[in-house]
């Protein structure tokens, strides 16, 4: 098996270290990533300049780019074999909820997607740097599922896995996900010239943590397994939209 392995932390995240030397022993792994940490990126592509490409001494590639110009570099150009899997991870935070719109690693995974491959996005349930190869085990296992077992293309997996060591781990939820309140306002502030800043605030708390909710997952103890398709269309809305455009008000 041929994986495309990315993220959104940066070429030099130990997520990703972490991930290639889980996945290296059983697929020949090519990854390419951002130059720097691209978290919150969502889709964006780099169309007003051109993208850089640079080989590490670890064999990594680098590039100035988003998440999404790298996988799509990996996939549609010169540089090597189509994939047969995409892998964007393992993310330092956790995506879940509305998070995954914002997302750089989902937005990886989303991308080999549109590519028409099958797709894995991962992140750790919360920061901190101790527990990466929880989460790179079981992409490990799940990975070797999908040789035995593929999954269609049309079904990105969005995987968080609890910050915990792998022993302490209470199994997997298929769960969908939930939701948060609306985040925190932005933080003004001056920089060193006396010119008025402003920083993005928290993230909002839970909203809608329900038992089959990702947050509830990680909560309990539970590797979180969401599928995710890119068809926004609200289906379960269609009817009311339809009687509201038909309606005399």
């Amino acid at each position: 098996m041929k994986i495309l392995l990315s993220n959104d932390d940066g070429v030099r995240a130990p997520g990703l270290a972490a991930l290639y030397q889980a996945l290296a022993d059983t697929a020949d792994v090519t990854v390419i990533a951002p130059d720097r940490n691209c978290s919150g990126a969502s889709n964006s592509l780099s169309l007003n300049h051109p993208l850089r490409v640079e080989q590490l001494d670890n064999g990594f590639y680098s590039v100035n780019g988003t998440p999404t110009d790298c996988v799509h570099l990996g996939i549609n150009s010169p540089m090597g074999t189509t994939p047969d899997l995409v892998v964007s991870g393992i993310n330092d935070a956790p995506n879940m909820g509305d998070d995954v719109i914002y997302s750089g690693t989902v937005a990886a995974a989303t991308e080999g997607r549109h590519m028409g491959l099958p797709a894995i996005a991962v992140s750790m349930g919360a920061s901190g740097h101790d527990h990466y190869d929880t989460a790179a085990r079981v992409v490990a296992e799940l990975v070797s599922k999908l040789k035995r077992k593929p999954l269609t293309a049309d079904i990105v997996l969005n995987i968080n896995v609890p910050y915990m060591p792998y022993e302490d781990l209470q199994g997997i939820r298929l769960t969908r996900l939930g939701r948060r309140h609306k985040a925190e306002g932005m933080v003004r502030g001056v920089d060193p010239r006396g010119q008025e800043i402003f920083w993005y605030g928290p993230v909002g708390p839970e909203r809608d943590d329900g038992p089959t909710t990702d947050f509830a997952a990680i909560q309990d103890g539970y590797v979180s397994i969401t599928p995710l398709t890119v068809d926004m269309t609200a289906s379960k809305r269609w009817q009311l939209v339809d009687d509201w455009l038909k309606s005399n008000g």
